[in-house]
């Protein structure tokens, strides 16, 4: 399986990404990418801004994804690993990988109405 980095800066410590990141019930408000027909197990480390995740499709395929939050500078950078699931086209890959920009680029909004 190939694989890329999707990353989003983002004005805001690592524990205050976290604090949206980490809580499930929000993550409709910024990951379209969940469906309601997957499985998802998740292994979070609040403090270490570890967000994977494993996706279990409809079909028993089971996708590991890779979310970490990490610090830069005054603010930090989400990254999500995309990995490209075999007998994935080129535009199908390209269009999961603008869905997750997308997905990150709301996180980071959700993220920066925090208050400092």
């Amino acid at each position: 399986m190939f694989s890329r980095d999707i990353r989003q800066r983002v004005d805001r410590t690592v524990a205050q990404v976290m604090t949206v990141a980490a809580d499930l019930d929000r993550m409709p408000e910024w990951a379209s990418g969940l469906s309601s027909d997957a499985q998802i197990e998740f292994s979070i480390d609040v403090e270490r801004g570890i967000l994977d995740h494993e996706v279990t499709l409809h079909d028993g395929t089971v996708v590991p994804v890779r979310l970490r939050v990490e610090p830069r500078g005054a603010g930090s950078e989400i990254v999500f690993t995309l990995e490209r699931l075999p007998g994935m086209t080129d535009e199908q890959w390209r269009d999961d990988a603008e869905a997750v920009a997308a997905d990150l680029r709301r996180l980071a909004a959700l993220c920066e109405k925090i208050e400092e």
